[in-house]
């Protein structure tokens, strides 16, 4: 495994919960580099038998400026004019968000600032999103001439269908109050209360039974994509499995 360079991605851990923290201050883009880093951090923490939670975050004031325009456009002297690259890059972005919401573990985007283009998928991703007073959320595709489609992939799975048109297709940037009515966020704090909020929340998740939420992470996408019949049927078995699960007696039995 490459030695990760802790200027892309830095990480800390406090009681089964792991923090990545994206880049030095101001922002450190979606390049591939990062991606890459990035992936490989959250395959670690999903590994990681210690860990119960991850956490991600922005440095300073933005949480992820989306992907790296300058280096993309670099790649127009290339012969085919870059889509080789872009397909790369997008190939790799959308496996690390698959991971990412896909991981049986708990992911929380902590914004502090703004999240952008792919930062905002990036942050719609997780399973949850913790945002500041100052925190701002935008899709800005079509004034780049361009329009954010891999990140409404993300993004449009936490809003209903009015907020995301509303999103996409005006390219602003909209606050926190918009956000937590539209359902994209789940909690609102001030700034300098941000972190300790979020990790209180994240210690908490974290002494859970972690095969239960493991399964019931996996259970509550799927059943999304199934008939009722099915899901109340495949979600039943899940549940049964929860109550039979070894641990779960032995701990019943000793209270």
């Amino acid at each position: 495994m490459n030695k990760i360079d802790t200027t892309l991605i830095a990480t800390r851990d406090e009681h089964k919960v792991r923090v990545l923290s994206l880049g030095a201050a101001p922002a450190h883009p979606l390049s591939r580099t990062m991606i890459c880093a990035l992936h490989e951090q959250i395959q670690l923490a999903t590994e990681d038998s210690k860990i119960n939670v991850i956490v991600l975050e922005g440095p300073g004031h933005i949480f992820c400026a989306g992907h790296d325009l300058k280096e993309i456009g670099r790649h127009r002297a290339d012969s085919d004019l870059g889509r080789n690259y872009l397909q790369q890059l997008f190939t790799e972005c959308s496996a690390l968000m698959q991971d990412i919401t896909l991981s049986p573990k708990p992911t929380i985007a902590m914004v502090d600032g703004i999240a952008t283009a792919g930062g905002l998928q990036l942050a719609a991703a997780c399973d949850l999103i913790f945002a500041s007073t100052r925190a701002t959320f935008c899709l800005p595709g079509v004034k780049n001439g361009g329009f954010c489609t891999t990140p409404a992939v993300a993004v449009s799975r936490n809003l209903s269908r009015k907020h995301m048109m509303e999103l996409a297709l005006s390219g602003d940037a909209f606050d926190v109050e918009w956000a937590l009515a539209a359902g994209l966020i789940n909690r609102v704090f001030p700034s300098d209360q941000l972190t300790a909020a979020t990790m209180e929340f994240a210690q908490q998740i974290a002494g859970y039974h972690p095969t239960a939420i493991a399964d019931g992470k996996r259970m509550l996408h799927a059943q999304l994509e199934m008939p009722l019949d099915r899901a109340y049927a495949e979600a039943t078995e899940v549940m049964i499995g929860h109550f039979m699960d070894p641990v779960r007696i032995a701990e019943e039995k000793n209270r």
